[in-house]
């Protein structure tokens, strides 16, 4: 059972219930909150998760989600919610559609995943946690008056607002998700204390479509939005060298009173949504290096959240697990996953799931345009940076 905030001393919380199941589209949608479960069995199993650092998520409250969305855009979801809606009705909210379909108490789900946000950030700026992780969260598509892409009500968007609003804190916002953060980079796009950060595969290919390198901000906030869109099939080098020379760069430019992580998990290999080529590899690099910039720059103020990851089964518990244990400062495991999680779930799961920390070896055949690729990568990566690393140059 998780415990109330007067009872939680640990460094680090994770927030969690099976509350959060509530958010689920439909049996068939590839959106499936099952890999919550699948998760912290796996870190159970591990005895990687002690029950005295879970703590209860909330509700988020309406005038806590106006923090990000538009009133009528809210109440449109406590109508689309009621089981005899006619779903019609709020396709001009984005709701109803293939992609974010209605359910029955959609907004208490979704408002759930909110305040399980909200909730974590509070542990931190009170500093009652150093660390805090909501897997449930990382809906980053959901926009002020739309929902988009699997995502009702945009946790991230308003826990920065949170911060801004009950702590005046400078916000770096870091999403690793295949699919590029616009939700919360429109919201914060003409924001100058809150920098956002996005890399991704390339929008010529996928979902949204957006997230070029031109996409710097506006008015204020110009120089405060940062791209990376990377190649389809980008292997792991390609990706982490993106990855630690963008966020560092950019944290030593922007200096952040706190650093919140989006953690989808579906730039791998296996995934069906996507056409990158990572591995496990990265999902080891990806909280170490926010975990150690978060010491480094915010007193260790570092507030994690999930997002995509569509092989439930294969990728995110084994990729998730690794933010726990990195937060935490437990090892990294190596070896066969335990034996007990995979005897649970082989019979369930409709593909065999891997045995071991480590994928496979080969994952893939080797791609022909690897060097094609990295160069790329590379090039825009120098684009994408040149505002910052002209304004060093010019300073010094």
């Amino acid at each position: 059972m998780a415990k109330s905030a007067d009872t939680v001393t640990c460094d680090s919380v994770f927030v969690y219930s099976e509350d959060q199941l509530g958010y689920r589209f439909s049996e068939t949608h590839p959106f499936n909150q099952k890999r919550l479960t699948l998760t912290v069995d796996l870190l159970e199993k591990m005895n990687a998760l002690s029950k005295e650092c879970v703590v209860s998520p909330r509700i988020a409250t309406d005038e806590e989600l106006e923090l990000a969305h538009d009133r009528r855009y809210i109440e449109a979801v406590k109508r689309a919610s009621l089981p005899d809606c006619n779903p019609d009705d709020f396709e001009a909210y984005g709701i109803g559609t293939e992609d974010t379909p209605l359910f029955a108490g959609m907004h208490e789900a979704s408002a759930r995943l909110v305040g399980s946000t909200l909730a974590a950030v509070d542990y931190v700026m009170e500093g009652k946690a150093k660390h805090a992780l909501n897997l449930g969260g990382g809906l980053h598509h959901g926009f002020r008056g739309k929902a988009s892409g699997f995502c009702v009500y945009n946790d991230s968007s308003v826990a920065i607002r949170y911060m801004q609003e009950k702590y005046n804190a400078r916000v770096l916002y870091i999403d690793t998700d295949a699919h590029h953060g616009d939700g919360v980079q429109w919201c914060f796009y003409d924001d100058p204390n809150v920098c956002t950060i996005s890399i991704h595969e390339t929008g010529r290919y996928l979902f949204p479509g957006t997230g070029n390198i031109t996409e710097r901000g506006s008015g204020e906030g110009y120089g405060t939005s940062f791209n990376f869109p990377i190649d389809a099939f980008t292997e792991d080098e390609s990706f982490l060298e993106i990855y630690r020379t963008a966020f560092r760069e950019i944290v030593e430019h922007f200096k952040p009173d706190v650093i919140l992580t989006q953690n989808g998990a579906d730039a791998h290999y296996f995934d069906p949504l996507t056409h990158l080529y990572g591995s496990m590899e990265i999902y080891k690099e990806i909280p170490k290096l926010a975990h150690e910039l978060a010491h480094e720059y915010c007193e260790g103020r570092w507030i994690a959240v999930g997002g995509g990851g569509y092989d439930i089964w294969r990728v995110v518990p084994r990729a998730w697990s690794l933010i726990w244990l990195e937060m935490t400062n437990q090892p990294l495991p190596h070896g066969s996953l335990p034996q007990d999680w995979l005897d649970r779930w082989k019979e369930e799961s409709p593909v065999p799931l891997i045995p071991t920390w480590e994928d496979p070896q080969p994952l893939y055949e080797a791609i022909p345009r690897k060097a094609e690729i990295t160069d790329k990568n590379q090039q825009m990566l120098e684009k994408a940076l040149y505002i910052i690393r002209n304004e060093r140059k010019l300073s010094t």
